[in-house]
């Protein structure tokens, strides 16, 4: 689709260039505008369909950073669903290097010709992106790829740190805020974004056979993973599943007691505490049952919530 919107404006280009309407180096402007263009539509509609929820957060950002973010959000997309479309550990650790040896590419100014690595390093270029946070999220993403499950809570709030966190990381740096208070805020709605992904995926998760609530909250709870496994809604199930909502609950209240503290642009970065917000209550109706069908559903009112948050400059 992409080459073939390529093609018909250069055509229209060519056409212009042979009436002489546009110079040779006006329609050399043009066609770098179309392919600029080209790669953030397909950035935009990637995030739509696969993270509609930062695509509504992206799209309350200002204008300046969106194609920015999307871009940003779009390599996210990328290495996140690696892990559930290969079949062998092998070839998805291949993606991954794909994806690195792009990053490490595009910090050389040699971005490969790809959609989402062209507008990442026009993203990277424009706004001087920091490479250490990319180099985290791929290396948790790839240890990702053999891990079946969390011994402990900290071991999964490592992970929600070093991945959702450090996206938030080069949010604030696209926006052009640099504030140690709202690099600790990004950190817990990182951290809370992790945890409720997780809860929310309970159910996908079983039947990928795995289990991914962290091992040390299942067992204080008496409950196990084959309760997981069968979709089991026993109290000891709900029990664990409601004190890792209480973890991701009190991640959001840190992150908000910062709200005074950090310069107002921060707080549009941090519009996915709302959605975070948004399913705990949502859990919280179905009693904590994470097998509830509706979870996994879009909430038809999340625009308005995040329309009413960010008026009011609040996360």
């Amino acid at each position: 689709v992409i080459k073939m919107l390529s093609q018909r404006q250069t055509s229209s280009i060519m056409q212009c260039r042979r009436l002489g309407l546009i110079s040779r180096t006006a329609s050399c402007n043009c066609k770098r505008e179309v392919s600029t263009q080209v790669q953030a539509d397909y950035c935009l509609d990637l995030v739509r369909r696969q993270d509609h929820d930062h695509y509504l957060c992206t799209l309350l950002l200002p204008r300046p950073a969106r194609a920015a973010v999307f871009a940003l959000r779009a390599f996210n997309v990328e290495i996140a669903q690696i892990r559930d479309v290969v079949s062998e550990k092998r070839i998805g650790e291949m993606r991954v290097q794909f994806w690195r040896d792009t990053i490490d590419a595009v910090f050389k100014g040699e971005a490969p010709k790809q959609p989402v690595a062209l507008a990442l390093a026009a993203a990277i270029q424009k706004r001087k992106l920091t490479k250490l946070w990319f180099s985290r999220v791929l290396d948790a993403r790839e240890r990702d790829l053999s891990t079946n499950v969390y011994l402990s809570t900290r071991e999964m709030e490592e992970y929600a740190e070093n991945t959702f966190s450090s996206l938030l990381y080069l949010t604030l740096e696209i926006l052009g805020v640099k504030d140690v208070n709202a690099d600790h805020a990004a950190s817990h709605v990182g951290k809370a974004e992790g945890i409720v992904t997780l809860l929310r995926a309970t159910a996908y998760h079983r039947y990928k056979r795995s289990v991914l609530i962290p091992m040390d909250i299942v067992m204080r709870h008496g409950a196990s993973q084959e309760d997981f496994l069968r979709g089991n809604v026993t109290q000891e199930v709900k029990d664990a599943t409601y004190d890792l909502a209480s973890l991701a609950h009190t991640h959001l209240q840190k992150a908000r007691s910062l709200k005074d503290k950090i310069p107002p642009p921060a707080t549009q970065a941090l519009l996915p505490s709302v959605v975070c917000e948004s399913f705990l209550r949502r859990l919280q109706l179905c009693h904590f049952d994470p097998f509830q069908s509706g979870l996994t559903a879009r909430n038809p009112l999340l625009p308005f919530h995040l329309l009413w948050s960010s008026c009011r400059k609040q996360y």
